[in-house]
């Protein structure tokens, strides 16, 4: 095959991997979920099979918190189409802002001053509701940092970024990260929920946590909390991370003073309620359904979540060759997140890495990887991620890019820049965790 037409066709296929993606962003919108879960009529509020007669109350607070919190409050005045009132904080600037609602904005990975602030207000706004308050808290991710303070006072805001920092770096599981969170906040795991006691709560959820762990979700500020302080403990001493901690969080594992977070028999949960409207699932559904149309046989595989990259990459090239063998246009999807241990990072996200570790494996293939954000940003980078095929090494060495260096270096986002291949969608408002899209013919 000519030369030209070869690259004709790994450059359509690259464009199919995007289109796909975009799709499954689209689809998989916070406005469209908003619209099969929540309805509003005569006074009546239907939050997924839960009614609420929103006259009854004597006071209805919003609460949004996450990266999609202003897309969130957006959604749900159209779809409640009365006044409403609260608080937003969200790490992504909204081009307005809804009537009705104070803004704060909250630091995403790491807390800024505006989380300390937000977090202070929706605790004094909660402790100025009674048993005949509705509260509605909608939670979507990067409430960890977007809204926080200390449960100990000697944690200052830099201890607590510092904290952030290690933590964020380690190479732990999502899970395990947010279990220290959770028992280093008067916030989260749970302590929302308490400070809104003896209101009626329901939850709306936009999760970009693994489906069988939703407290992990914003570090659960509205749930109970299934870890414990001895999980704590345990993931420091697992990840070697208190000589990591400043000072002050070091202290409280050293003295084993950390407090139990609410449990699921905790009055505040007794009149609580929770529905997750909108998950990584729905963008996995959305990109089969787009693959399907463009003629591919689909398989959905998430078992790789939250593993290391590197593991990852090797699972799901495997898995893509083994596939291949049964049809001859192949999509594996597979949703989640992967993690990466970074030492020394240049410019870059665990996608990007992922894909970069993709490219130099599948040199010569017909196979094409993208790997990306639902919520359009990659770890310090503006892309949301990157698409790999069987010509980025040679396209790369022409251009005197290094594959093992951008590797090494945590250097991705330069690297897939130059030869354009990055996936820019810019900050979506939503957050459903990553998708990865492996497509082989």
């Amino acid at each position: 095959m000519p030369e030209a037409e070869r690259e004709a066709q790994f450059r359509q296929m690259r464009n199919t991997a995007r289109e796909i993606f975009v799709y499954a962003l689209a689809e998989a919108s916070i406005s469209k979920a908003f619209a099969r879960h929540v309805h509003c009529e005569r006074g009546v509020l239907r939050i997924g099979d839960d009614l609420y007669h929103v006259d009854a109350y004597s006071r209805v607070l919003v609460i949004s918190i996450g990266k999609a919190g202003h897309t969130m409050v957006e959604a749900l005045a159209q779809q409640v189409g009365m006044s409403l009132e609260g608080i937003v904080a969200t790490s992504v600037e909204p081009a307005s802002q809804v009537r009705g609602f104070r803004y704060f904005h909250g630091g995403h990975p790491t807390p800024n001053p505006e989380s300390i602030h937000a977090a202070n207000a929706i605790l004094k706004a909660l402790s100025a509701q009674t048993a005949s308050s509705l509260i509605i808290f909608m939670i979507s991710g990067g409430g960890s940092s977007i809204v926080e303070r200390p449960i100990d006072d000697e944690i200052s805001l830099d201890d607590l970024i510092a904290t952030y920092r290690a933590l964020v770096l380690s190479g732990a599981p999502i899970a395990e990260i947010n279990a220290i969170r959770k028992h280093l906040s008067a916030v989260k795991g749970g302590r929302l929920a308490r400070a809104a006691f003896p209101a009626r709560q329901v939850s709306l959820l936009v999760s970009d946590v693994p489906s069988d762990t939703p407290d992990a979700l914003a570090s659960g500020p509205t749930m109970p909390d299934s870890t414990s302080v001895e999980d704590c403990y345990r993931i420091v001493e697992k990840h070697a991370l208190l000589p990591q901690f400043p000072h002050s969080t070091r202290e409280l594992f050293e003295r084993r003073a950390l407090e139990e977070t609410p449990k699921s028999d905790d009055q505040a949960f007794y009149r609580s309620r929770w529905w997750t409207i909108l998950s990584n699932q729905t963008a996995v559904e959305q990109a089969s359904a787009a693959a399907e149309r463009a003629g591919f046989a689909v398989h959905v595989d998430n078992s790789s979540d939250d593993w290391d990259y590197e593991r990852a990459a090797e699972y799901l090239l495997k898995r893509l060759g083994e596939l291949k063998k049964r049809s001859e246009r192949v999509c594996l999807i597979s949703g989640g997140e992967v993690t990466v241990k970074v030492t020394n990072g240049g410019v870059g996200g665990r996608n990007q890495q992922f894909a970069l570790a993709c490219a130099a494996k599948i040199a010569g293939e017909n196979i094409t990887v993208l790997s990306a954000g639902t919520d359009g940003v990659d770890g310090n980078s503006p892309a949301a991620g990157a698409v790999a095929d069987g010509t980025t090494m040679i396209r790369a060495h022409s251009r005197g890019l290094n594959v093992r260096s951008a590797l090494e270096k945590f250097d991705a986002y330069p690297f897939f820049s130059a030869l354009g291949d990055t996936i820019e969608t810019g900050p979506t408002g939503n957050n459903l965790r990553d998708l990865r899209i492996l497509l082989a013919s």
